[in-house]
């Protein structure tokens, strides 16, 4: 028979039980989660801003040419910005290892 965990289940938790404190997403560097990254064709980018407010991280800004690009400090790769992107001008590239 397996051991028995020591972590309590999410419904034996007090009410309130803080799981991350609030505000400290800027310490938690999550881009190095991801496998795969975006990379826009500036060509081919209108500046319409739909894949800034579709990200679910909110990691996307404006760059010194206008253009979107992600903040890959933060960026999961989770591909919603490709998926949202009617120009098609954003794909999903490998990381380099």
């Amino acid at each position: 028979m397996a051991a028995q965990s020591a972590q309590p289940k999410w419904t034996e938790l007090a009410a309130g039980t803080a799981i991350t404190v609030p505000g400290s997403a800027r310490f938690n560097r999550t881009g190095d989660w991801r496998s795969v990254r975006p990379v826009w064709d500036h060509a081919k980018c209108i500046r319409c801003g739909v894949c800034v407010v579709y990200c679910p991280e909110g990691c996307i800004g404006w760059n010194a040419q206008g253009y979107p690009d992600a903040d890959l400090e933060y960026c999961k790769g989770c591909g919603i910005c490709v998926r949202e992107c009617w120009t098609a001008c954003i794909r999903q590239v490998e990381e380099e290892v």
